[in-house]
């Protein structure tokens, strides 16, 4: 018997509602390593709920690696999986270059760019109709630094039902976007003397925004599995303010942080006495399984969570969000009112409609699948054009892949060379903190571009470099 509750009133799906109860089970111990799990004919029989509702629930288990599968066998749960949960506090509330648009007969490969022509124009002009017809005096006037408290509650509602981020509406800061998130937790965090343990590589603008505010990096390496946080520093040595890592789908190698790492990382932070910023830029897009749950939902005391609407709408609405400890509120409130004041209203409005009216959901569904096709669109057309001589890295989620080419070293002569051919591309080795690294490594961002630029995008890049290649090749 697996003892679970089904509340068919609760507006949190059932598959979530089975998936969350039996995490909680594993991570607390109540189910132990090695245990077999009911097959899913009897634990729905048990519940009194379909099949494929079980199904789908032990799928993202099965994805998110706290049970395995055994032939003919069933489910079991697997070892390390004890997580100490500790309670929540009640506390009171206080209030470059490469950016230019690219030339018309330029393809760029920029990743992290959603297609703009998909931008759902006629709706949100409805919800912005609305607002300007609907909202409150008080909304034409100057707001509370954290946003507007219908937005955060409706973004409560929405990133526990499909991230598993557990908050109230009064631990969320709305932002301008992600940068000024990031740059308002260095405001916060980070004076001269501090130090910060980020992933290696990870995007260099991040990197710029810790290390102005005086902070000194510590790298970490990522592998096909995000940190690997066995190499994390001995907390006795270093005394990090955080740690940053991208644990969904790590930028920009695309690894999934495994539930094995993510424990060994939320027990480092307790260790160190540091917070953790997890950056879920764009996970909303994954193609081979449901969403990965949040790091946050599993040490909310812990994480620092940001969130931006820029990669899943709109880098023009420049909206973006952070999730906060309790006990960090009241100084970004502070932080936040002292840079901006507050976050434009309307837009906030706007986009709470969009949301609780299931406009974003609707969206979503349709883009993945645009994005799944122009993913498998790049995904033929390089292995078609450079076959066994590529491999590709971080194609189950976003709106990029990196692949990798054997013997080519992307200098900055090289990449010139394949933008005069007609083709943009933007190398990893940008964003490693240790140098000479990932030299070999392309981003090749697809969400903003047709399968017909793809393929000649890649027919360009497949020219360029032969052409390189054999100028190189010693003459006889």
């Amino acid at each position: 018997m697996l003892y679970l509750t089904i509340d068919r009133d609760s507006p949190l799906p059932l598959i979530r509602q089975l998936y969350t109860q039996l995490r909680s089970k594993i991570l607390q111990g109540e189910l132990k390593a090695g245990q077999k799990l009911p097959s899913t004919r009897q634990a729905a029989r048990e519940l009194c709920i379909s099949r494929n509702v079980v199904i789908e629930a032990f799928d993202q288990l099965l994805a998110e690696g706290y049970i395995e599968s055994k032939q003919g066998s069933g489910f079991y749960v697997v070892p390390d999986m004890y997580l100490e949960q500790q309670a929540r506090q009640e506390e009171a509330w206080l209030i470059p270059e490469n950016d230019l648009p690219a030339a018309p007969s330029l393809i760029d490969f920029r990743s992290g760019v959603p297609a703009l022509d998909f931008f759902p124009r006629t709706v949100w002009g409805r919800m912005v109709q609305r607002v300007c017809h609907e909202a409150p005096l008080s909304a034409l006037g100057y707001n509370r630094p954290e946003g507007r408290l219908e937005l955060r509650q409706i973004l409560s509602r929405y990133l526990y039902r499909t991230r598993g981020v557990q908050c109230e509406p009064e631990q969320i800061v709305m932002t301008s976007g992600a940068t000024q998130a990031l740059t308002l937790i260095a405001k916060v965090l980070l004076t001269t003397n501090s130090q910060v343990v980020m992933e290696d590589p990870i995007t260099q603008d991040i990197q710029t925004i810790f290390s102005s505010a005086g902070a000194s990096l510590i790298p970490v390496p990522t592998d096909e599995a995000g940190m690997m946080t066995d190499l994390l520093p001995d907390p006795e040595q270093v005394r990090p303010s955080f740690v940053f890592v991208t644990p969904s789908h790590q930028f920009p190698l695309g690894g999934t942080l495994p539930i094995q790492r993510r424990i060994q990382l939320i027990q480092y932070a307790r260790q160190a006495n540091c917070y953790i910023v997890e950056d879920d830029y764009d996970s909303e897009f994954r193609y081979d399984s449901p969403p990965i749950s949040s790091l946050q939902g599993l040490a909310a005391e812990r994480v620092i969570y940001v969130g931006s609407f820029s990669k899943i709408l709109s880098p023009g609405l420049r909206l973006g969000y952070l999730v906060l400890p309790p006990e960090l509120v009241h100084r970004y409130q502070e932080a936040k009112w002292f840079t901006d004041l507050h976050t434009p209203s309307l837009d906030q409005l706007a986009l709470g409609l969009f949301i609780e009216d299931g406009h974003l959901e609707k969206y979503l569904n349709r883009v993945k699948k645009l994005y799944k096709k122009r993913r498998k669109c790049l995904y033929d057309a390089l292995t078609q054009a450079f076959s066994n001589k590529v491999s590709i890295w971080g194609a189950s989620a976003g709106l990029h892949v990196v692949a990798a080419f054997a013997g080519v070293r992307f200098t900055p002569a090289l990449l010139k060379e394949l933008e005069d051919c007609g083709v943009r591309l933007y190398p990893v080795s940008d964003h490693t903190i240790q140098k000479d690294k990932h030299t070999e490594k392309l981003i090749i961002g697809y969400g903003n571009l047709s399968e017909e630029q793809i393929m000649e995008g890649v027919d360009r890049l497949q020219k360029g470099l032969a052409v390189s290649q054999a100028r190189l090749q010693p003459t006889l």
